[in-house]
């Protein structure tokens, strides 16, 4: 027999307790309660519901009981769902039914005594806490995320393209780009909300990090960037710093066309320690050197080194554009995968370089560290820089040199406080002009915007009708110019294909990197992580071997005899990190090759090369002057394993603290930061000083 044990219970002294006298009180989920936060009051009087089981044979009859529970004043309870405005009776039975359906399951599969009880806290939903033993048994897979919805193969293509990627939105195949499920995808078509939607894939790149294998060839990504050879375009050429050369487009004159004017933007600036005093210049220096290796020749008009994520040198960056570039045409943000176009992009709709009431209508790009998240094209109108727009601009950013901490707001401290703690560089995006959805009805509306786009108009207006807030005139887009953002180029040799998702997160820097720096004896090994191998072979002394990679990837220091027995047992699991998973895991993951190579040491202060280690990181040498070593690194093939000369960093082994006792290590040293474009020198001295007073708390 079922039955239903209604019970107060109380916390005291740690223990759960029955509250003498206590009453019995109706546990059932509020309908409008979030279930996204909790909070816990000590002093707060829990309350459970029980359901106790007695007799597996009388769980054949179900509804009889249901229907006696809900007539015996105590309506059933039933996890939160999606608000309507009436839940029919019926719904709640179901519920009830399905949930001792589920119990009776359990008991006919001989289950422990202790699982046939289920209970729910009051203020926690039963659906997140457990609904019947099999689901709290159930182990859930890191990154793991089921995925609802059908597809509808009869259901037509739309005209409207993800606000996240690009792709066009259809409900058809679930592996094409730009898939919805045809439950939503319908229900959004019919209330015309489609145009602010995103795809499945952009869903769960933004709110559940996990990505969603598509059926994209890096040959579809090219043809989506060739569609700018006709055009007559200005090129951004975004390239990853921490992954020099490699994430130089090769090719890009036969992408884009040989006339296009090119701007080369190094980001992730923000990422890189400063090793010397004069280290931006010549990173400056090896990132054009690196374009004219390439074959860019006098296509290349410029170099910036920039941080799209804490918005380093983006000012500077658009008050060249405006100087230069004006407007004269549309402007592309092109570059390999993961190099943060879509970060760009984001952070320019947010600035003076897109006309001001765009940033309020068009959403922003899905980011994420997966390669390939952009899809399509997507766009912002430019704002033209008329010289009233320019001189209002430049007064705007002489207020904001001169500012100290004190005259910046909440916010703006905070960001800069957040952002300084993960970057050496860190920079203030401002916008010189709002739109004017928040001015009162009795001011007098004033927006450049219009008069910069409407400069060259004709005379010939459409409608006599003003536009809505939520959309453009045809005033303002007739002469407009545009900022695309283009798919990444897919490297066809790089480590992240051969890693999940979750494995990506972990091997790209999400914050600045910090060198771990090793001394290392001929016949030891240097593995990191269980991506790849470097084993020192030969050389007269001890050699410092400066680690600049993720955080989240371990560092593991053996001889060279013990590295293949080490690697053998511990790759897959905690101890080497990534690849993670076990021994099931490193089945998939290709066995590591050998490649050797040899390097002259120019003395302890510089190192002699970098080992380049696809897009995981780079292995800092630094040798006695003239000693010959031989260095042995093992990799997944093509992959990208080399050594680059000169090194990106070469006094990067000055950034190491004490030597640890009884150990080859050194202790991680981070160098100094520096804001940009916000505070006056005083200013960021005193919050560099504050930061400081509150680490020795």
């Amino acid at each position: 027999m079922w039955k239903a044990v209604q019970m107060a219970v109380r916390r005291v002294g740690g223990a759960w307790r029955s509250g003498p006298g206590s009453e019995a009180r109706q546990l059932c989920s509020g309908a409008g309660r979030k279930t996204g936060s909790w909070t816990s009051d000590p002093d707060r009087e829990e309350e459970f519901v029980f359901v106790e089981y007695s007799d597996p044979e009388e769980g054949q009859h179900l509804h009889p009981e249901v229907l006696s529970l809900s007539s015996s004043g105590a309506p059933p309870c039933v996890p939160p769902r999606v608000p309507r405005p009436q839940v029919p009776p019926q719904r709640h039975l179901r519920s009830l039914e399905h949930q001792l359906t589920v119990l009776r399951g359990v008991s006919q599969g001989e289950a422990e005594p202790d699982s046939l009880i289920q209970f729910e806290d009051v203020g926690f939903p039963l659906d997140l806490i457990g609904v019947s033993s099999q689901k709290r048994k159930k182990k859930k897979t890191a990154g793991e995320h089921r995925v609802f919805g059908t597809p509808d193969v009869d259901q037509p293509v739309s005209d409207t393209c993800c606000s996240g990627c690009g792709a066009v939105l259809h409900c058809t195949a679930a592996a094409v780009p730009g898939y919805l499920p045809s439950e939503k995808f319908k229900v959004l078509l019919q209330e015309e909300r489609l145009s602010s939607a995103t795809c499945q894939r952009c869903h769960l790149l933004t709110h559940h990090r996990q990505a969603l294998s598509l059926h994209m060839t890096s040959d579809q990504y090219r043809a989506v960037v060739r569609r700018i050879r006709p055009h007559t375009a200005l090129v951004l050429l975004v390239v990853d710093l921490l992954d020099l050369p490699d994430s130089i487009v090769p090719d890009l004159p036969d992408l884009v066309g040989s006339n296009k004017h090119v701007i080369v933007l190094g980001n992730k600036i923000d990422l890189l320690p400063a090793d010397s005093p004069n280290y931006l210049q010549r990173i400056r220096r090896q990132l054009s050197g690196y374009c004219r290796d390439a074959g860019f020749g006098d296509q290349v008009t410029d170099v910036h080194l920039i941080s799209a994520k804490t918005g380093y040198g983006v000012e500077g960056l658009i008050s060249a554009l405006q100087r230069s570039w004006k407007y004269k045409g549309d402007v592309y943000l092109v570059g390999s995968a993961n190099a943060g176009k879509s970060t760009l992009f984001n952070t320019l709709l947010e600035s003076d370089y897109c006309k001001s009431k765009a940033s309020d209508l068009v959403y922003k790009a899905t980011i994420s560290p997966w390669p390939g998240t952009t899809l399509d094209l997507l766009k912002f109108p430019i704002s033209n820089p008329t010289p009233y727009r320019m001189f209002r601009r430049e007064e705007r950013l002489k207020e904001a040199a001169g500012q100290e901490e004190a005259e910046l707001s909440h916010e703006e401290l905070r960001r800069l406080r957040h952002f300084s703690k993960q970057g050496y560089l860190v920079g203030r995006v401002g916008r010189t002009f709002r739109s004017n959805s928040s001015t009162r009805s009795d001011e007098i509306k004033f927006d450049p915007d219009s008069l910069a786009f409407g400069e060259n108009d004709d005379g010939d207006m459409r409608s006599s009708t003003a536009p809505s807030a939520d959309e453009f005139s045809f005033n303002e887009l007739k002469d407009a110019h545009w900022l695309f953002d283009t798919p990444g180029i897919l490297k066809d040799h790089d480590v992240l294909g051969l890693l999940t998702e979750q494995e990506v997160m972990s091997v790209v820097p999400a914050q600045a990197l910090v060198p771990r720096t090793f001394v290392l004896k001929p016949g030891m090994s240097l593995l990191l992580g269980a991506l790849a191998r470097i084993d020192f072979l030969e050389g007269g002394r001890s050699c410092w071997f400066s680690v600049l990679a993720s955080s989240r990837v371990p560092v593991h220091i053996t001889s060279v005899e013990k590295a293949d027995s080490v690697y053998e047992k511990h790759a897959g699991h905690e101890l080497l990190g990534v690849p993670l998973g076990g021994s099931e895991r490193m089945k998939q993951f290709p066995a590591l090759v050998s490649q050797e190579f040899r390097l002259e040491g120019g003395g302890y202060l510089e190192a002699a090369a970098d080992v380049k280690l696809s897009s995981a990181g780079w292995v800092a040498v630094t040798a006695a002057v003239g000693d010959q070593v031989l260095l042995r690194v093992l990799g997944p093939p093509a992959v990208g394993i080399y050594v680059r000369t000169p090194p990106l960093l070469p006094h990067i082994v000055s950034l190491k603290g004490e030597r640890v006792r009884k150990s080859s290590a050194y202790k991680p040293t981070k160098a100094p930061g520096l804001l940009d474009g916000g505070l006056s020198a005083h200013g960021a001295q005193r919050l560099q000083l504050k930061k400081k007073k509150k680490k020795k708390k």
